[in-house]
Formats: structure tokens, C-alpha cells, sequence
């Protein structure tokens, strides 16, 4: 059916090597769920809210809010890389995962693991949350307008994680629940019983 759809032309710009409707529905309603999520998650906390510690090893909500931003650059820049290396279909064996899979183990808080040097908080550059928030905020509007629009071959340009490897559709998933990931470790701050009040 693709394939007559191409030879007719009805198929517009979009080619076979593209994201199909479905995939592009379901990453730009995720894409703009999450950004919702950490947006709601900060707002109208105090100076004191916000860089409250439960612990001295754990992460106030701005350093999970920095962590955000820094990883939703970071993250996208290894897409474009991957963006950049020749298509190879052949690779497709070495994806473990579905994108169902990937997103319900990003999201699992049960499931801990440290961040890597480049995605730590202490490497931020913002002066404030704020800054660090409307960074996140035109970076994921960016991100959702691409999703919207590209015809790159996304299903068949691959990242190395940690975990595995990934398709570049996949590696936009990623990105969008890490951030939910990241909002829950957040509100787990909050609903500390030394949390400040106000």
C-alpha cells in the first residue's frame, strides 16, 4: 500500500524511509505532554521550595530542572549526529526495544541510574531556574516542530546508549520521558515531609 501511494504520488512529501502519521501524532502529543508536565511541576514555588535538599547527595527541584534542560540539548545533539552518518538499515537488527519498551523504562523511577558527566546539574550555566525553564521551553518547542515536519529517515539512523542502541524516532522518545522522569523525581522533592511550606 506505501509503495502505491509513492508510485502515485498521493503519499505528498512524506517518503518511505519517513516517520509514519501515527509515529509523528504520537511523539509530538508526548513531546508537548512532558513539556507540560515540568512546566506545571515549578510553578509558584519560592527561592526556598525550590532549593530545598532532602538529602546532601540528592537533587533540589532547580537541579532537576537544570538536569532537564542540559539533557534535552545534550540529547538532541547526539540525534543530530547520528542525523548526519549515512542511513543503515542494517542495523535495525541491533534494536531491542520497542518504543513502548523504552518509554515505560526511562519512566520508571524504581529503576535508578546515575547521569553522566555532561548531564549533571553543577554544569549548568543558567543563573536561575527561570533561565534554565524558558531554555527548556523554545528548545522543546523547537523539538516539536520538528517532529511535526521532518522526513528524515528517522527509523534508520542509530544511537549507542548506555542501554543499547536506538533509532533516532526512538532517541525522541527517550528525550520526552526522561523529562517525565525527571518531573517525578521532582515532585518526589516535593512531597518530602521537610519540604518548606512556602
Amino acid at each position: 500500500m506505501l509503495g502505491l501511494l509513492i508510485t502515485t504520488g498521493l503519499a505528498g512529501t512524506i517518503h518511505s524511509g519517513s516517520i509514519t502519521n501515527k509515529e509523528r501524532r504520537f511523539a509530538t502529543s508526548h513531546l508537548k505532554e512532558t513539556k507540560t508536565f515540568v512546566v506545571k511541576s515549578v510553578q509558584g514555588l519560592s527561592d526556598a521550595q525550590i532549593n530545598f535538599k532532602a538529602a546532601p547527595d540528592r537533587w533540589s527541584v532547580k537541579e532537576c530542572v537544570y538536569h532537564i534542560a542540559l539533557s534535552e540539548n545534550n540529547l538532541w545533539q547526539m540525534l543530530e549526529d547520528a542525523l548526519k552518518q549515512p542511513a543503515n538499515p542494517e542495523k535495525r537488527s541491533e534494536i531491542k526495544m520497542t518504543d513502548e519498551q523504552l518509554i515505560n523504562m526511562v519512566e520508571d523511577r524504581s529503576f535508578k541510574v546515575k547521569t553522566t558527566e555532561p548531564f549533571e546539574p553543577k554544569n549548568a550555566t543558567w543563573k536561575t531556574i527561570d533561565e534554565a525553564l524558558e531554555y527548556f521551553k523554545n528548545l522543546r518547542a523547537e523539538h516539536i516542530k520538528y517532529i511535526k515536519n521532518t522526513t528524515e529517515d528517522l527509523r534508520n539512523h542509530f544511537i549507542q546508549m548506555p542501554f543499547g542502541w536506538l533509532d533516532c524516532y526512538q532517541a525522541c522518545l527517550l528525550m520526552s520521558a526522561h523529562a517525565n522522569r525527571h518531573t517525578q523525581q521532582l515532585n518526589e522533592v516535593k512531597a518530602d515531609p521537610n519540604f518548606p511550606k512556602q
